[in-house]
């Protein structure tokens, strides 16, 4: 049926059991919760699929994308780890994204992965 939200290790019982009951009655995730940022993230560049990254932002970006992490896109590309966490700062700005799971969704919805 796909996802509705998730919750992290360590979530009260409250917010096990309120997951739970929206989800079983189909509720939309709270903007609040993770997902719910996730989602939102994703509605508002939905609009806007323009963002202005390089050439070199863009194909980090893909490697974010794909799930891989700095030291793996470091390897991939032949850069410092060090440019590879600039690009992926750079990225997350442009976007207005608060990190790189949402620039990863992000860039799916797009169609760049």
């Amino acid at each position: 049926m796909g996802v509705h939200d998730y919750l992290f290790e360590g979530s009260t019982g409250r917010q096990i059991l309120d997951t739970i009951k929206e989800a079983a009655n189909r509720k939309p995730p709270s903007p609040s919760t993770s997902y719910g940022k996730v989602l939102a993230s994703m509605m508002d560049r939905s609009s806007n699929p323009a963002v202005d990254l390089t050439p070199r932002e863009l194909q980090v970006l893909r490697h974010v994308g794909y799930g891989l992490s700095n030291d793996e896109i470091t390897r991939s590309m032949g850069i410092s780890v060090e440019t590879i966490k600039e690009h992926v700062q750079n990225i997350l700005r442009k976007m207005g994204v608060q990190d790189r799971t949402q620039a990863a969704v992000w860039a799916a919805k797009q169609g760049l992965v």
